[in-house]
C-alpha cells in the first residue's frame, strides 16, 4: 500500500483548525465519490484535489471531509488522516475513519487493486492502533439516507471481516 501524504497530492492548508479524536476509534467507514474512475496517479492527485476544493469551498467544510481517499490506481490519498475528525458520516464524525473510493460503484466493483489497497489500510489502520482490532465497518448508508457506497461496493464490503449493518 503506498499512501501519499497531503504534501504529495498538493493538498491546500485546512482554513481553521479541525477536533482531534481519540484514538483507537471504533469504525470504519466506506464511501464511493459518486463521480468519475481514475487509475493513473495523475488523474487519481486530480479527483482528490478536486474533492477538497467541493468540500471546502462549497461545503464550507475547513479540508477534505475524508481521512483518507483511494483511487483504482492502488494509492492511498491521505485526506484528514488518522487522528483528525472526518465531516464524512454524520453521526459516525467523530470515532471513524472515513475511507472513500474514488468513482460510481452502483453496478460495478472497484478493481482489486483498490480492493485490496482498502483493505490494507483497515488492517494498517488496526496495527498502528488507529482503529480498535474490535471495530465496525460501515458503509456510508448504514448511518445516512444515501446510496453510497454505491450497491455493488456495499454488497461486497457487507461480506468482509468486521461488517456490522445499522
Amino acid at each position: 500500500m503506498i499512501e501519499l501524504k497531503k504534501k504529495e497530492w498538493g493538498a491546500r492548508a485546512p482554513s481553521s483548525s479541525i477536533a482531534k479524536m481519540a484514538s483507537p476509534v471504533s469504525y470504519a467507514v466506506i464511501h464511493h465519490s459518486a463521480g468519475a474512475h481514475c487509475t493513473t496517479k495523475a488523474g487519481c492527485i486530480s479527483q482528490v484535489k478536486g474533492f477538497q476544493n467541493y468540500h471546502m469551498d462549497s461545503n464550507g467544510w475547513s479540508d477534505i471531509g475524508y481521512n483518507f481517499i483511494v483511487g483504482e490506481d492502488g494509492n492511498v490519498y491521505e485526506g484528514r488522516g488518522w487522528t483528525t475528525q472526518g465531516a464524512h458520516a454524520p453521526g459516525f464524525n467523530t470515532n471513524s475513519i472515513g475511507i472513500c473510493v474514488i468513482g460510481t460503484y452502483t453496478s460495478k466493483l472497484p478493481n482489486l487493486l483498490a480492493i485490496n489497497a482498502v483493505k490494507n489500510l483497515i488492517q494498517c489502520a488496526v496495527s498502528k492502533g488507529y482503529l480498535k482490532s474490535a471495530y465496525q465497518l460501515k458503509g456510508h448508508r448504514d448511518g445516512s439516507a444515501t446510496e453510497c457506497p454505491g450497491n455493488t461496493l456495499y454488497a461486497e464490503i457487507k461480506k468482509w471481516a468486521n461488517y456490522v449493518a445499522g
